[in-house]
C-alpha cells in the first residue's frame, strides 16, 4: 500500500480509536501495527500531530482526544466509507 493511502487509513483508525477513548502514542502504534499497518513511533506521532492542527484531536499531556470537529469528521468519513464498501468489496471480475 502507498505511503499516503496507509496514512490516510491510519488517521481514520485513529479517529476512530479517539471516538471510543483517548489516544496515546505509546498504545497506538502496536494497536496499528496490530491491524497490519507497518509503522514507525515517527510516523505515529506525526499523524496525531496533523490531527491535531486540524483541529480533529486536542492535546493535553500525553494523550489525545476527539474534538467536535473530528467527531463530525468521523462521520462524514463513515458515510464515505459506507458507499465506498459497498462498490469496492464486491468481488473482482475476471477480465477476458
Amino acid at each position: 500500500m502507498r505511503a499516503d493511502v496507509q496514512n490516510m487509513f491510519i488517521g481514520i483508525h485513529m479517529l476512530y480509536c479517539a471516538h471510543e477513548r483517548d489516544l496515546t502514542l505509546l498504545e497506538m502504534q502496536p494497536e496499528l501495527e496490530n491491524l497490519g499497518y507497518r509503522v514507525a513511533e515517527r510516523e505515529v506521532k506525526q499523524e496525531l500531530e496533523r490531527l491535531t492542527q486540524e483541529n480533529f484531536l486536542s492535546a493535553h499531556g500525553e494523550a489525545y482526544s476527539l474534538t467536535g470537529t473530528g467527531i463530525e469528521e468521523f462521520k462524514a468519513i463513515q458515510a464515505k466509507l459506507q458507499v465506498l464498501c459497498t462498490e469496492v468489496i464486491k468481488p473482482i471480475k475476471a477480465s477476458n
